[in-house]
């Protein structure tokens, strides 16, 4: 039954993970449709039909999860704040076509929790498209930044740059005296065990002996990050370190394990090797977008790889239910992320593998495609929202009979 391949590969995919963030997830993923394709990019990628339209397209380097709430804002290793494609977990040398196709279902699935219709959705994916290709066609890569932002985004980034440092760790921590602690009371982190910390305490106290100034790296707390829907539930944390001084110039850090891409398989001809998947994803998010963000690279911990960087909020990001009817806002939003998306592909073009700029420029010249492309969504978001209603089915049930574990906290809510 389809039911039972669908929950079943859930759980499978989900297997090992924090159960206390795992339930979180499963929440997040029954709310919405939306939130269920967060939450599934493995089974997108097990069940999204073998068209010509992925086979035949250039190919590029992907955050491997393109989607309508993975675009925000970051402090780049500049001090300057861009908003761009902020999550690379899933990162992979794949088809241009599978970016857009993924992207355009995400955005047929928000249409229910925004509050427009089916013709708004389709319509909102073709100025996508159509700034997607213009972008192509001029062969540049740019990028967006305070000044050069329109709508939502440049309302955000100006929000931004009126945040203090110290209002951020207020917000994030609890001050003492001159010395802060995490806040686990916030939804944002769950406490660290003891394992936990004296682990982190030990990996920390080794890299800042490797780093040129060890005492901003000095660890002053530690917690188990929530954040994202897809990656929930895997080994993350949030780092409270000395930073330029204590109280108020103190720094959060992310430090997140690096789990295998699930497009890996899908496109495993077009993979290239790494030592390690941390290193994949820090490269990748270091081609595509424009200026890394402020401390990013690969680590080790225990034999096991992760990225480390500076923490970037998930409310840094543009609300988009707050167009409040305005459709232009939307529009807005949709070139933006169209041309962002062909700015970061042509970014990463010729590296590795991906398809030189003058092929991408060419397909960004071929009218013959988006269409059918877009059609191929909506045939996308009609197969996800099959799915959705298999595991909300099995959600209800608690899972049981299909082997799953899932805590009483997750399932009555």
């Amino acid at each position: 039954m389809a039911h039972d391949r669908t929950v079943k590969s859930i759980l499978r995919f989900n297997a090992g993970r924090d159960p206390e963030r795992l339930a979180l997830k499963y929440r997040a993923m029954r709310k919405s449709l939306l939130g269920f394709l967060r939450g599934t990019n493995h089974l997108f990628c097990e069940t999204a039909p073998d068209s010509p339209l992925l086979r035949a397209a250039p190919a590029v380097w992907s955050c491997g999860d393109l989607h309508i709430e993975n675009f925000g804002s970051y402090k780049g290793d500049n001090r300057l704040v861009y908003f761009d494609i902020n999550d690379f977990d899933y990162s992979a040398l794949v088809p241009c076509t599978w970016d857009l196709l993924h992207f355009m279902t995400s955005v047929h699935t928000a249409a229910e929790s925004l509050g427009f219709d089916c013709d708004t959705a389709s319509r909102l994916c073709t100025e996508f498209l159509t700034a997607y290709t213009c972008a192509l066609r001029e062969g540049k890569a740019r990028w967006v930044e305070r000044a050069t932002a329109q709508g939502m985004v440049r309302k955000l980034l100006k929000g931004l740059k009126r945040r203090k440092r110290c209002d951020f760790l207020d917000s994030r921590t609890v001050s003492r005296g001159k010395k802060r602690s995490i806040r686990t009371d916030t939804g944002k982190a769950l406490p660290a065990t003891r394992e936990e910390r004296k682990k982190i305490a030990a990996f920390m106290a080794g890299f800042a002996a490797q780093q040129p100034n060890p005492g901003f790296f000095t660890l002053l707390d530690a917690a188990r990050r929530i954040a994202g829907t897809g990656s929930l539930g895997t080994e993350r944390y949030v780092l409270l370190v000395e930073g330029n001084g204590s109280p108020d110039e103190n720094y959060l850090l992310d430090l997140k394990l690096a789990s295998p891409s699930p497009l890996a398989r899908r496109f495993a001809a077009l993979q290239t090797l790494w030592e390690s998947e941390a290193e994949r994803v820090a490269w990748v998010q270091r081609q595509m977008q424009a200026i890394a963000p402020a401390l990013l690279q690969p680590v080790e911990l225990e034999g096991r790889s992760y990225v480390i960087k500076e923490l970037q909020p998930s409310g840094d990001k543009v609300e988009l239910d707050q167009w409040n009817g305005k459709i232009g806002r939307l529009e807005d939003m949709m070139t933006t992320m169209g041309e962002i998306t062909a700015w970061d592909h042509l970014r990463g073009s010729g590296r590795k593998g991906a398809a030189v700029a003058d092929a991408l420029i060419a397909f960004g010249e071929d009218d013959t495609w988006p269409a059918p492309l877009a059609t191929l969504a909506r045939e996308c978001a009609a197969q996800t929202r099959r799915q959705w209603e298999e595991f909300c089915a099995g959600y209800d049930g608690g899972f049981s009979r299909f082997g799953g574990r899932l805590s009483s906290k997750a399932h009555d809510a």
